[in-house]
């Protein structure tokens, strides 16, 4: 009797050790990494950064019902979740409303967009490092200045025009980029607190002060983002000669642009990018209308790293230049014309040390298309976020965070040419016939009973 009740106390302390236990666990958790290279968690500099936040974060995404991106994301998410408990995460069904959708911008299903305090980003690409570059721009106090070049007719930065610039400088606008128009012929001097000049396709020539002055900013150290056209006649001679730079004749065609579906040739798709902090990581295509070849010019005063490439299929095209909608067929590559085949660059980033104080590096892109960035093509593919990455690069916002890339650290194994040939044959034949003899050993034992 007494065997009975004590087995029944312990099945009774033991079913009731176990509601506590469940009890508990819906009022205090308890997470740990047990990965080796603590892959599941945030980064010491990510934790950093979300401490001297102040006030909360949203997170916004736009990702359909279906499937398992939302539980993707919000796994993703509750990392910096725990470590910023006033950190929100809500999701928006694109097809809700397809029209306000298209008008914000959104492109892929999960794109994300932070907001903190009265700033904004949208990100297409979900990875601590640019989550967490995006969080420190978003807390970055002060904003960044960018001055653009007007008065010759170039493109407007806030201008609703199809060739301005108008919605692209609202999305700088969000990401603490202000922007202001610079007219020489009432502004004699480029000031020295912008951080960034933008030369956006001049159509009149302009004028030899004018000119020399761009220059004269550029000798003191300042960054510049020059967007070419086209045969154009700006008056930029004496800029292009202290870059190092020019401008092939005619414009670039590609015939590979055919795989993307595109008809008119002059219109050059870019899915692939050199090596170089701006395309880091950037995997979207890109659409460049009529874009122009460029060149270094020894000896070069800079040191030069293309960003943007056309492909083996491509050639300046000096005689005939494609319209709209033109097959391919109809332009015919011709080298006794001095054109030249691809790949050609028309896009190149230089750097040299800075020769204004405190400054350590100076930095500039030249662009052989305006179009890019324009109302018109913006929303095509990746231009905007290839945009915006050049406005980080050149703003010397590339290096913002230092995010260590947190992999397996025993993902591969390391064998010698014997110890493979060992693993091989074993695998291949030993297995097989170590289970064939083993078989055939435990047939023989019961047939022997």
């Amino acid at each position: 009797m007494n065997g009975r009740l004590t087995n029944f106390l312990h099945v009774v302390l033991l079913i009731a050790s176990a509601l506590l236990i469940g009890f508990l666990s819906t009022r205090y958790g308890f997470i740990h990494d047990f990965s080796r290279s603590q892959r599941a968690s945030l980064s010491e500099p990510s934790r950093k950064l979300l401490d001297s936040m102040q006030g909360p974060v949203e997170i916004v995404s736009y990702a359909r019902p279906q499937g398992n991106l939302r539980k993707t994301i919000g796994d993703f998410f509750a990392r910096y979740q725990r470590a910023k408990p006033d950190l929100s995460l809500q999701f928006i069904d694109p097809d809700s409303d397809p029209d306000a959708m298209r008008a914000a911008g959104v492109q892929i299903d999960g794109e994300i967009e932070l907001r903190y305090g009265t700033r904004n980003e949208r990100l297409k690409v979900m990875s601590e490092a640019e989550i967490s570059s995006a969080l420190l721009r978003l807390s970055r106090p002060h904003e960044r200045l960018v001055a653009y070049l007007e008065g010759e007719g170039e493109r407007k930065p806030d201008g609703p025009a199809n060739a301005d610039l108008g919605q692209f400088g609202a999305l700088l606008k969000q990401r603490g980029i202000l922007s202001l128009n610079l007219a020489l012929a009432t502004t004699p001097r480029i000031p020295d607190n912008i951080g960034l000049l933008v030369i956006a396709n001049p159509r009149v020539p302009l004028a030899g002060a004018a000119a020399i002055e761009i220059v004269d900013y550029v000798e003191r150290g300042g960054n510049l983002l020059w967007l070419l056209e086209a045969d154009e006649d700006n008056g930029l001679g004496a800029l292009a000669e202290a870059l190092s730079i020019r401008s092939l004749p005619g414009v670039i065609v590609d015939g590979a642009g055919q795989a993307f579906g595109i008809q008119d040739p002059s219109f050059v798709a870019v899915n692939r990018y050199p090596e170089h902090a701006i395309d880091k990581g950037f995997d979207l295509s890109t659409l460049f209308p009529q874009p122009v070849a460029l060149a270094q010019v020894a000896p070069a005063r800079w040191e030069f790293k293309s960003i943007l490439q056309s492909s083996a299929q491509s050639w300046n095209e000096t005689g005939h230049i494609p319209k709209g909608g033109e097959p391919a067929g109809d332009v015919r590559y011709d080298g006794n014309d001095g054109e030249i085949s691809g790949p050609l660059d028309f896009g190149f980033a230089m750097t040299r040390l800075s020769p204004r104080p405190g400054a350590r590096e100076q930095r500039v892109v030249v662009i052989g298309d305006g179009d890019f960035l324009s109302n018109s093509y913006l929303g095509n593919g990746g231009n905007r976020d290839f945009g915006a990455r050049i406005f980080d690069w050149l703003l010397a916002d590339d290096a913002l965070i230092d995010i260590p890339e947190q992999v397996a650290e025993d993902r591969t194994i390391a064998l010698s040419d014997p110890a493979l040939a060992l693993v091989s044959f074993g695998f291949l034949l030993g297995l097989p016939i170590v289970l064939a003899a083993s078989g055939l050993w435990i047939w023989r034992q019961r047939r022997r009973r």
